[in-house]
């Protein structure tokens, strides 16, 4: 009885081993001509520049690959896979692998637009509250234009004080000998004229006395 069992076993794994040698074969073929090199390059669609350091993953299958400082990249994939490609700063693209792939390569050249975000906008004050805001602004000493400046600049007053106090320079000291030298030489082999008896000299003097430009201002 033993026997006879292990005879229908025997006979039973027999026949089924060329079954499953032929089914084992076919998928393994089948495989094969799915598999393809998966090549490509990534750039930027404004100016065509290389995206460096992208990833290109295959959806629901956990693989991939990072393309190279030049955009490129390359890999073993599927056909009718889909291929997600990111970035930083660009927009995510899918792509899938057609099945009309008459042979084991396909190259392809993925343009990738850039991802514009925006954030909401904050605004920083130096004041924790807003009511020393309010304090401080309403404190606020506002300087003066450039026209009221030049107003107070110019004011007689000012210009004569600053006068007072203001040294001579090598310019105006050359030009002061300068005049000196050329009055010498206009009265060279005379008399020069004494200041004292010029009768102009004097109503001028008179009518500056009249006028009080010698009294002592503050």
């Amino acid at each position: 009885m033993r026997n006879r069992a292990a005879s229908i076993l025997m006979a039973f794994i027999t026949c089924a081993a060329p079954v499953m040698s032929q089914d084992t074969s076919e998928r393994r073929t089948y495989s094969n001509k799915d598999l393809i090199q998966f090549s490509g390059v990534i750039i930027t669609s404004d100016s065509l520049n290389p995206i460096p350091f992208a990833h290109i993953v295959v959806l629901n299958d956990h693989r991939g690959t990072v393309s190279d400082y030049n955009g490129y990249f390359s890999f073993v994939a599927k056909k009718k896979d889909s291929i997600k490609i990111t970035a930083v700063g660009f927009k995510d693209e899918i792509f899938i692998i057609p099945d009309t792939i008459l042979n084991n390569r396909y190259s392809m050249i993925q343009v990738m637009a850039t991802d514009t975000v925006y954030l909401s906008e904050t605004v920083i004050y130096p004041w924790p509250t807003r009511e020393q805001f309010r304090e401080a602004f309403l404190m606020l000493d506002i300087p003066d234009d450039d026209l009221e400046l030049a107003r107070k600049n110019l004011d007689q007053k000012e210009l004569s004080r600053r006068a007072e106090h203001m040294k001579t320079d090598g310019s105006m000291t050359y030009k002061f000998m300068y005049n000196d030298y050329v009055d010498k030489l206009y009265y060279n082999g005379q008399t020069q004229p004494i200041t004292i008896l010029n009768p102009f000299a004097w109503a001028k003097f008179i009518q500056a006395w009249k006028e009080g430009k010698f009294k002592k201002q503050d």
